[in-house]
């Protein structure tokens, strides 16, 4: 006698309709400590997307994924499991342009007021060397963040651009030479239409004391390194111009410009911030 047959002989739950049948939703049980939670998720979730850049070509990377909704003060939890669906449901390689479909669909899914969304890539662009014309890719750090707030949808950009500084005061004291250091240039952008993220990147790279290339040759390197030379900038003054350059695009509603200088003759960085609307 098979353990089936000796349970069906007694009046005890079948173990196989208790497999089958449908379970107990834990997560949406009462919750009797009236607290709301502001953002629950998934955190550090990689999947493939595809960028189209500025070119006109695509580009296919993998983006690093935080998956959040607003969960009512009276429910136990969320449902796990479901962002990591929603994420495999928009065809295997997510795009830029299917990042609102995504965000609007996780709220729906999951019954939520708003819904929040981290997508952070490696960007490549492709530069040629100022004077060679060599080509390389250069690395930039892009993240776009979408919110759904009373379903309105909310679109914020941030990309890190290495560039270059080069110290005035070193230069104004000294009889030869000047430090100068790589600097990493923050901006964080809200936009009321779209802008290419080679957009973003060029605001900060003309306004820093020269750019940062994957590759150069020696002519090259004389010129970027006179160029910052003949350009000097404190932190301070990196992000006031980059900030002035963004006041002029009517297309940005909101921004925030950061640099962080990694001093070379110091063992600390220089920092600045500026908002928008602190002019």
């Amino acid at each position: 006698m098979t353990i089936c047959e000796s349970v069906c002989e007694t009046e005890l739950p079948c173990p196989t309709k208790l497999v089958i049948g449908s379970m107990p939703d834990v997560q949406k049980t009462p919750d009797s400590r009236r607290i709301a939670i502001d953002k629950v998720g998934i955190k550090a979730i990689r999947h493939p997307i595809k960028v189209l850049d500025m070119s006109g070509g695509v580009q296919h990377t993998i983006a690093l994924f935080n998956m959040y909704v607003y969960l009512p003060h009276h429910f136990k939890g969320t449902h796990m499991s479901r962002f990591v669906e929603i994420l495999n449901e928009n065809e295997r390689e997510l795009s830029v342009a299917s990042f609102e479909t995504m965000l609007r669909s996780m709220v729906e899914r999951l019954e939520a007021r708003s819904g929040y969304v981290e997508m952070r890539f490696p960007y490549f662009i492709n530069k040629k060397a100022p004077v060679s014309g060599v080509e390389s890719l250069l690395d930039y750090d892009v993240t776009f963040i979408g919110e759904i707030r009373d379903g309105s949808y909310h679109l914020t950009m941030k990309v890190i651009i290495p560039v270059t500084s080069l110290c005035p005061c070193s230069k104004q004291i000294s009889d030869y030479g000047a430090h100068n250091q790589r600097s990493h240039v923050t901006l964080t952008v809200n936009s009321r239409s779209f802008i290419w993220i080679e957009e973003i990147v060029r605001v900060a790279e003309e306004n820093a004391s020269s750019q940062i290339y994957g590759l150069l040759k020696r002519p090259d390197e004389k010129f970027v390194t006179e160029q910052a030379y003949d350009n000097p900038k404190f932190v301070e003054d990196m992000v006031r111009d980059i900030a002035a350059a963004l006041n002029s695009d009517p297309r940005i509603d909101d921004y925030t410009v950061e640099s962080e200088n990694f001093e070379s003759i110091h063992n600390h960085s220089a920092y600045a911030l500026v908002k928008s609307g602190q002019r």
